[in-house]
C-alpha cells in the first residue's frame, strides 16, 4: 500500500499535471499522451533519487531523465524536442519555493527569505543545467554523426 501512495500516485499526478500543461501548450494526437508520460517518467526518478538525500540532487537527475526522453521522442515522432520538453519538466518548476520566497520577503522575514530564495534558486540552476547538459551533448553526438557519415561541414572551415 506504500507503493502505491508513496510511488505511483505521486507519478499518476505528475502525469495529469503535465496532461494538462499539453493541452495548454495546444498539443495534440499521441504526442500529447507521450510529453505528459515524460513528466511521469522524469517523477519517477526523482522520487527514486531520494536515497540521496538531496533534493537538489534529485531534481537533476529528474530533469535529465526528462530530457533524454524528449530528445528521443522528438527522434521518435520527427518533432521539436521543446514541445516534449516543456510538458514534461512541468512537475520540475519550483513554483512553491518561489511562492514561498516571496511570502517571507513581504512578512519581512530576511532570515527565512534569504534561505528559501536561495534553496530555490538552487532547483531552478540544477534544472536549466541538466536540460543545458542533455542538450549540449545531443547536439556535440549529432554534430559527429553527420561529419561522419559525410553530412554537410558546418563551420568557418567550411567555407
Amino acid at each position: 500500500m506504500e507503493f502505491l501512495r508513496d510511488f505511483l500516485l505521486p507519478c499518476f499526478y505528475a502525469f495529469a499535471a503535465c496532461l494538462a500543461a499539453c493541452l495548454i501548450f495546444n498539443q495534440r494526437g499521441l504526442p500529447l499522451i507521450f510529453s505528459a508520460l515524460g513528466g511521469a517518467v522524469g517523477w519517477a526518478v526523482y522520487l527514486l533519487a531520494a536515497p540521496t538525500g538531496s533534493d537538489i540532487v534529485q531534481y537533476f537527475f529528474g530533469s535529465i531523465t526528462v530530457a533524454v526522453y524528449a530528445e528521443i521522442m522528438a527522434r521518435v515522432f520527427k518533432a521539436p524536442a521543446t514541445g516534449f520538453l516543456l510538458a514534461g519538466i512541468f512537475p520540475f518548476v519550483p513554483g512553491g519555493g518561489i511562492y514561498y520566497t516571496m511570502e517571507y520577503c513581504l512578512a519581512g522575514d530576511t532570515q527565512m527569505f534569504l534561505s528559501t530564495g536561495i534553496h530555490t534558486f538552487g532547483i531552478a540552476g540544477t534544472v536549466a543545467v541538466a536540460l543545458l547538459l542533455v542538450s549540449s551533448i545531443v547536439r556535440m553526438l549529432h554534430h559527429g554523426f553527420s561529419r561522419e557519415c559525410g553530412g554537410p561541414e558546418t563551420g568557418p572551415s567550411s567555407r
